[in-house]
């Protein structure tokens, strides 16, 4: 008997190579079985695994359907890697011109042969001493003052995450999530067997009563949570929700792990952090601060927390190289980083302008300094069949699904990603995308045809 992840494989390869085109709906898994000679709970893990490796969504009642922008093989993500498609929408990858030359600037003094055989020694969770005093300046803000020896880095923002998670929910145990999240997080704790607990949300985030309710029902250990520019709809709590929050964790007693990764965008607001230390896990990277390639991740812990972060960092292979830490505290050190971050910011907003230009009259959800918007496709549109045109028309975007804990709750919208081509490309891409959404799918033509 095949083992279900080898023909997976096999499906992944018709994928690749085009046999199984973007938006084609694949068999039922009982008809699949039948063709294969193979178990129907067989068939239901090859399923599994597809959508696991982000090449496959389904809803329930329609089927299962190849999805654009997939992930080359072996790529087992809930996003796929830069996509194939020649506009990426789907990825966010912000840079700006004149950023490489600011980089090399600080570079130079690192490649001393004294100062890189320094920087190429190992380095642990804790990093440096520079290191962790560079960070600590880096993530304070107003009267919340990081102490340097809370600091823990990682290779990349999604270990600092896996590491946080893993710290502080045992397997088989609850994380309460919103209900739309990063899809890495998704993927993170199906590898770690925590259980996610989808929490309801409002155009604001996330609500702290569903909180309440999902404790209630059956216990949380810690709660996930992106309360500002969250990913993928972009909305940042009020002060007065992030107050009431901070008092039901207190109450309840859980921990919390706060992602900030693109907080850098919106500087003035307030982390979580600031306001219950004692109980966030506040996980960034440098991957959208400075470049994509530049994955350092790093975390706030407290100190309660801080040798079970640790030691699920270094359990886990995900501390840092010591080259990009010693990097970023020279980037940090001489303003480079606040330069970039600065020109980003006007980037996003001026993105953001172009976006609801073009789109204008569409139901869109977004925050005026994000890289990226949420779409509510027009009624009687199915996300599938959108992303399937988009990617016929040579422009990946993500469906809504990836971001769904709930897929059977997953609503017909789709994210876009603005960060990542010239904005010309993008002007033309987004146009391209109004049209499909003013017409009517194949799939949907077909229905009223009927």
């Amino acid at each position: 008997m095949d083992d279900y992840r080898l023909i997976a494989d096999r499906i992944a390869a018709e994928i690749a190579d085009g046999r199984l085109r973007p938006g084609q709906q694949l068999p039922t898994q009982r008809a699949f079985a039948r063709g294969r000679g193979i178990a129907n709970s067989t068939a239901g893990r090859v399923y599994r695994e597809l959508a696991r490796r982000g090449l496959t969504v389904g809803e329930v009642g329609r089927g299962t359907f190849v999805r654009a922008g997939r992930a080359p093989d072996g790529t087992r993500v809930a996003l796929a890697e830069p996509a194939a498609a020649p506009v990426d929408l789907e990825l966010n990858y912000p840079t700006v011109p004149g950023q490489a030359e600011l980089l090399a600037g600080a570079l130079a003094p690192l490649l001393r042969p004294d100062a890189l055989g320094e920087a190429l020694r190992p380095v642990g969770a804790a990093g440096t001493g520079a290191a962790r005093r560079a960070f600590a300046g880096l993530v304070s803000a107003g009267s919340w003052e990081v102490a340097a020896e809370d600091l823990l880095f990682a290779g990349n923002g999604r270990q600092a995450i896996a590491g946080a998670l893993s710290a502080l929910v045992p397997p088989g145990q609850r994380l309460g999530v919103e209900e739309l999240t990063y899809p890495v997080v998704k993927a993170a704790a199906e590898r770690l067997g925590i259980v996610l607990v989808p929490l309801a949300m409002d155009e604001y985030g996330l609500l702290p009563d569903a909180v309440a309710a999902a404790h209630r029902a059956g216990p949380l250990r810690a709660v996930y949570i992106q309360p500002r520019l969250q990913n993928p709809l972009g909305a940042s709590l009020p002060q007065e929700r992030v107050v009431a929050l901070v008092a039901l964790l207190r109450r309840l007693d859980l921990p919390v792990v706060e992602d900030a990764v693109w907080s850098f965008l919106r500087p003035e607001s307030v982390p979580l952090a600031a306001l219950a230390p004692e109980r966030t896990v506040l996980v960034d990277s440098l991957s959208k601060r400075l470049a994509p390639g530049l994955t350092t991740g790093f975390a706030v812990v407290p100190a309660t927390l801080r040798e079970r972060v640790a030691g699920a960092l270094r359990s886990g292979g995900w501390t840092p190289g010591g080259f990009a830490l010693e990097a970023a505290v020279r980037w940090i050190g001489d303003g480079t980083l606040a330069t970039v971050e600065a020109a980003k910011r006007a980037d996003a907003t001026a993105r953001q302008l172009l976006a609801r230009e073009v789109l204008a009259g569409q139901r869109l959800r977004s925050d005026p300094c994000s890289y990226y918007l949420w779409w509510e496709l027009p009624t009687g549109r199915r996300a599938e069949t959108f992303v399937a045109e988009a990617a016929r028309a040579g422009i990946s975007v993500t469906p809504a699904v990836a971001f769904a804990v709930d897929p059977r709750r997953s609503p017909s919208a789709v994210r876009v990603g603005l960060a990542s081509p010239p904005l010309p490309v993008l002007a033309r891409a987004l146009e391209t995308l109004a049209g499909i959404a003013a017409g009517a799918g194949d799939g949907e033509r077909r229905t009223a045809d009927r």
